[in-house]
């Protein structure tokens, strides 16, 4: 385990995220967390779908806020991957030392990773991220103030349409290897 580095993974759904979340966690031997793993424990200890608990969430903040918590309490910590919409924003509005890192994709392309994953069809996934995408957005906004299209505060901003996981990966250990000289030499 490499201590005193913190890396967050944020972006758009079916970007890449865990794949390269989780090739670093491989590389690295640091744990991973996932924010949407807490909410689909959450939605699913609720008994909800994941669409009727980001709906409740609309309307609900203290979801958020607890859940984003959880986030903050493990980016105090430091010494992890941490993957979601907003480890980024807590990372930079908490102050804590951190690579910060956003991915993106095109639409259609996202929606064909997570139909792959999912076994469902693209299509109508391409309009359930958007759907997604607008709920959280919005959320986002109205709890936190945050603009989710702004990306002026990541460290890295990749593209992943033509770029293999590994790739990425790989662009993401070299600025490790720049921010966290110390720690990458150990």
């Amino acid at each position: 385990m490499m201590p005193g580095v913190l890396i967050t993974i944020s972006g758009t759904p079916g970007s890449g995220k865990s794949t390269v979340a989780r090739l670093l966690k491989e590389r690295l031997g640091l744990p991973y967390i996932y924010a949407g793993d807490l909410f689909r424990r959450e939605a699913e200890r609720r008994g909800l779908s994941l669409a009727a608990f980001n709906a409740l969430a609309e309307s609900d903040h203290a979801i958020d806020r607890q859940l984003d918590a959880q986030m903050i309490e493990h980016a105090h910590r430091g010494n992890a991957i941490l993957e979601g919409r907003l480890a980024g924003f807590f990372a930079r509005k908490e102050r804590i030392p951190a690579l910060k890192v956003w991915l993106t994709a095109s639409d259609a392309v996202r929606a064909q990773r997570v139909a792959e994953r999912e076994g469902s069809d693209w299509r109508q996934l391409l309009e359930d991220n958007r759907a997604r995408h607008t709920s959280d957005a919005k959320r986002y906004r109205e709890i936190y103030g945050f603009d989710l299209e702004d990306t002026s505060i990541y460290d890295l901003v990749l593209e992943t349409d033509a770029q293999t996981p590994q790739a990425l990966a790989e662009r993401i250990l070299a600025r490790v290897r720049e921010l966290f000289p110390e720690e990458a030499a150990r």
